[in-house]
């Protein structure tokens, strides 16, 4: 089953932007921010202070959601 990306916005650092992900990727995110405590914005931003530069975020979303769970957090 193939999934389509979604587009959602955020606010990171006080910028409006959006990132397009497919929908289980989208509430791993949701999930994940949940259980840390924290809102969806702030753990975006987090991730996009970790990126590499020329990495986008939508990308380093999924692999940090991968590296969670990887790790057993998600």
């Amino acid at each position: 089953m193939t999934t389509r990306p979604e587009k959602h916005s955020l606010t990171l650092s006080g910028h409006r932007t959006s990132v397009s992900l497919e929908p289980e990727f989208w509430e791993a995110l949701v999930a994940l921010a949940a259980a840390r405590g924290m809102t969806v914005n702030a753990l975006a931003a987090e991730i996009d202070a970790q990126r590499a530069g020329a990495e986008g975020l939508a990308s380093a979303i999924r692999v940090h959601l991968l590296a969670e769970a990887r790790a057993g957090r998600l």
